[in-house]
C-alpha cells in the first residue's frame, strides 16, 4: 500500500520561518516535522512506500530524508512542475498507484488510528474515506455533514450561524481509490476539497466519513506551531522526549547549563546549548542546538531555533526566533514576534 504526503506548499502562514526552511522540515523540538507524520504511517505495516509530493525547495527535504532508510519506510519524491493544488498533486503523484492510497496533508499532526480508517474504507467498499475532526467553533471552518451511517452528504464552506448543522471539519487525511483519479484534470491546479470530493457526491458513489475525536492540529500558523510544543510537553500529544512522562524538563547531556541558571519546566534544551550563569529558562521554552544564552538573559514561552545567541539581560517572551539570530544586550522581544533566520536585534531594542 502507498501513502501520498502533500508537502508542496510554501508555508506562507509561517513566514518568515519558512523562507529558507520548507514547512515539512520546520523543527518540532529537534526533529523535522515530517518525521512525526512518517511515524504515524509506520504504524500501518502494509504501507511500504511514501510518495512525497513536493514543489517548494524539494532538495532541502530530500537531503534530510534520502530514500527513507532511516525512517523505516521507502520514500519516493515527486516534484510538481508548478503548484497543482491538492487534487492536482494527488493525481500527479498517484499516476502509477493501482491500489488504495492514504493521503496526508503536509501540515497535520494527529494520533489517528490509520489502520481503523483503512478498515472502514474496505468494509464499506468506499471510493473515498475522509477523516473528520470535531471543533469547538464550527463557524470558523468549512464543515462536512454526514448522515447517521457515516456517508458524506455535503460540504459547507464557512457557514452562517443558521446554516450550522454539525461541528466536524476535514482533517486532511483520506483513503482514496485510484480509479477515481481520472476525473482530476492533468497538469492544472485542482482542489480535492472543492472539486474532487463534490464529484463523488454528485455521482452517488460511496464516500465515507471516519470521525476521530483524538488529538489533531494544523501546525501552519505561528500560534499553532507554538501550541504543538506545549501540547507535547503537557502530554496531550505523545512524542519523544516527553512521551513517557517523567521529568517535564529535558536537557541534553551535551548541553552546558552553568551554576546559577534557573530552569523552570516544562522546557527543552538541545545538544550544544550553553546557558550562562544567572540566566532563566522559563516554562514552555525550546532552545535549539548550539544556541548561546548569556548571563541574566530570560527565555519565557519562547522557541529559539539553532545557532542563535541571546545576549546578556535580553528577554525573549512568547515569540519564535529562526536560525542564526542575534538578540542584543538588554533587548526585549515579546508578544508573538516571529523573526526569520539571521535576524539581528540591536542592544536595548524593544520589539
Amino acid at each position: 500500500m502507498k501513502a501520498i504526503l502533500l508537502a508542496g506548499g510554501k508555508g506562507t502562514r509561517l513566514r518568515p520561518l519558512t523562507i529558507h526552511t520548507p514547512k515539512p522540515i520546520v523543527p518540532i523540538f529537534d526533529r523535522p516535522f515530517l518525521h512525526y507524520q512518517l511515524d504515524r504511517l509506520k504504524q500501518v505495516p502494509e504501507i511500504d512506500e511514501v510518495i512525497l509530493s513536493l514543489n517548494y525547495q524539494p532538495r532541502r527535504i530530500e537531503e534530510i530524508f534520502g530514500d527513507g532508510g532511516d525512517s523505516g519506510l521507502g520514500i519516493r519524491y515527486v516534484v510538481e512542475p508548478a503548484p497543482l493544488g491538492t487534487g492536482g498533486a494527488v493525481r500527479y503523484a498517484g499516476e502509477s498507484v493501482r491500489e488504495s492510497v492514504v493521503v496526508f496533508n503536509g501540515d497535520v499532526l494527529t494520533e489517528i488510528d490509520l489502520a481503523a480508517v483503512i478498515r472502514l474504507h474496505r468494509e464499506r467498499k468506499a471510493k473515498a474515506t475522509i477523516v473528520l475532526t470535531p471543533v469547538d467553533n464550527p463557524s470558523a471552518y468549512g464543515l462536512v455533514e454526514t448522515d447517521a451511517s457515516g456517508n458524506i452528504l455535503r460540504f459547507l464552506e464557512k457557514p452562517k450561524p443558521e446554516e450550522i448543522s454539525c461541528n466536524t471539519i476535514n482533517a486532511g487525511i483520506y483513503v482514496l481509490e485510484p480509479d477515481t483519479f481520472d476525473r482530476i484534470p492533468r497538469d492544472v491546479p485542482w482542489s480535492i476539497e472543492r472539486s474532487f470530493f463534490p464529484s463523488l457526491i454528485e455521482r452517488g458513489e460511496t464516500f465515507m466519513a471516519y470521525v476521530d475525536r483524538g488529538y489533531w492540529i494544523d501546525i501552519g500558523t505561528p500560534e499553532k506551531y507554538m501550541q504543538v510544543h506545549r501540547d507535547i510537553m503537557d502530554g496531550r500529544y505523545h512524542a519523544a522526549p516527553f512521551a513517557n512522562g517523567g521529568s517535564s524538563t529535558w536537557i541534553s547531556p551535551q548541553a552546558r547549563v552553568e551554576d546559577g541558571v534557573v530552569v523552570e519546566g516544562p522546557c527543552f534544551i538541545d545538544a550544544g546549548v550553553v546557558v550562562k550563569g544567572g540566566a532563566r529558562i522559563g516554562p514552555y521554552s525550546v532552545v535549539g542546538r548550539h544556541c548561546w544564552i548569556e548571563e541574566h538573559a530570560v527565555l519565557d514561552n519562547a522557541i529559539v531555533w539553532p545557532n542563535t545567541r541571546i545576549s546578556q539581560e535580553a528577554v525573549v517572551r512568547g515569540s519564535i526566533l529562526g536560525r542564526n539570530c542575534h538578540v542584543g544586550r538588554s533587548a526585549l522581544v515579546e508578544g508573538g514576534v516571529v523573526l526569520g533566520d539571521k535576524s539581528v536585534i540591536t542592544d536595548y531594542s524593544r520589539l
